[in-house]
């Protein structure tokens, strides 16, 4: 039996235990670089956790973060399950809506930052600019999505069009998974689409949105390339702690980030237990139950 497991326990000490291990190792220690030898660190205890939560960046990045996760999940999350209810509904064209729907997912997300740079936001010739224009909404249309106002918003705006294709995907499994007996047994006691929607799709896809809401933390936690793209420098309002920990790692033209690997690391740990903090009050919350059909 040892044997058996010998590779996956071998792979999960290397991969996964020493790894974090050695993360929180450096989280104690004030670095140079990250290739440092362990005999050039500089132990400082809790030195870094101090730093970060009397820093202003970081405390920004969280804030922000805070924000992507609340209303970016609240968008994402409505958008994704309308769209998979009304794909399950049986309307017509369903392959291809569920295809052009996905199909942000199969971009990279520089590629589609991009796009919503220099096309959707661009300033004076943009897709929403001409369109707006069009529509003689001329407030809307003077509105400079990559001015330091409305930045924050354009990348969350941008962020969610990228996610709601795959949160659909999962909610229109859980909801096709339904046995369709239920709703012809509710359509002939006089249930209508929505209350349907309400007493049936919903507590049966329980489960399901607690499966999208874990994945939805992970995701917005771990935001990184959006923020990246859409501030060539450290900007409060798009920082997220991702990429301060890039900034604080890898190094940064910035004056106000000095280059700090242990406080990275820090970053890193932190990320961490947020992720598993919300997860298990997320389980408390939203208690996994099983259903008999």
């Amino acid at each position: 039996m040892l044997v058996s497991l010998g590779p996956a326990l071998a792979c999960f000490l290397i991969m996964f235990a020493w790894p974090l291990v050695r993360t929180i190792m450096m989280s104690l220690h004030k670095m140079p670089s990250i290739s440092s030898k362990m005999s050039d660190w500089e132990f400082i205890g809790p030195g870094n956790y101090t730093e970060l939560f009397t820093n202003s960046v970081f405390l920004a990045s969280l804030r922000n973060v805070a924000k992507i996760w609340f209303v970016g999940g609240v968008l994402t999350l409505s958008l994704a399950l309308l769209f998979a209810a009304i794909l399950a509904s049986g309307v017509k064209g369903k392959r291809f809506w569920r295809s052009a729907i996905y199909l942000p997912n199969t971009v990279s997300a520089v590629a589609l930052a991009t796009m919503w740079l220099q096309y959707v936001f661009q300033n004076k010739f943009g897709l929403l600019k001409q369109l707006f224009t069009a529509l003689g909404m001329e407030r809307l249309a003077r509105i400079n999505w990559t001015s330091p106002e409305y930045l924050f918003w354009g990348m969350l705006i941008a962020s969610i069009y990228s996610s709601v294709g795959y949160f659909m995907l999962i909610f229109l499994s859980g909801i096709e998974g339904i046995p369709q007996d239920l709703y012809e047994s509710a359509r002939l006691d006089g249930a209508g689409a929505w209350k349907q929607f309400r007493y049936i799709t919903l507590p049966l896809i329980r489960n399901v949105f607690r499966t999208c809401l874990t994945l939805w933390t992970i995701s917005s936690v771990n935001y990184f390339t959006m923020a990246k793209m859409f501030s060539s420098r450290l900007n409060l309002r798009t920082i997220t702690p991702v990429y301060y920990l890039y900034e604080k790692v890898f190094g940064t033209s910035d004056a106000a980030s000095v280059l700090n690997v242990g406080s990275g690391a820090a970053v890193g740990v932190l990320v961490a237990v947020l992720v598993l903090t919300t997860h298990l009050v997320m389980n408390k919350i939203l208690k996994e139950e099983a259903y008999e059909y």
